[in-house]
C-alpha cells in the first residue's frame, strides 16, 4: 500500500514540476515579464521627470527580452561545465 501511495505522490510531483517548467519557458511568461518591465520602468521614468519616458522604457524592456532569449544557451553551457565535475 505504501509503495502505491509513494508512486502516486511522485507522479503528482512530476506533473507539478512539468507544469512549472512549461511556465518558465512559455512565451506568455516572457511577454508578461517584458510588459511589466516596460510599465515599471516607464512609470519610474515618468515619476522622476525623464523626457519621453515611454519611449525610453523600450530599451530596458528589449534588453530584458534579449537576456531571456540567451539564457537557455548559457544554461546549457553551464550544465555541461558542472556535469564534467
Amino acid at each position: 500500500m505504501d509503495i502505491e501511495k509513494e508512486i502516486i505522490e511522485i507522479k503528482e510531483r512530476n506533473k507539478r514540476v512539468e507544469i512549472d517548467k512549461a511556465w518558465e519557458t512559455s512565451l506568455t511568461r516572457r511577454i508578461l515579464l517584458i510588459a511589466f518591465t516596460y510599465l515599471a520602468i516607464g512609470l519610474y521614468m515618468r515619476a522622476i521627470g525623464i523626457a519621453r519616458p515611454w519611449l525610453n522604457a523600450i530599451v530596458p524592456a528589449v534588453g530584458f527580452l534579449l537576456s531571456t532569449l540567451t539564457l537557455p544557451f548559457f544554461k546549457k553551457v553551464w550544465i555541461k561545465h558542472v556535469d564534467k565535475k
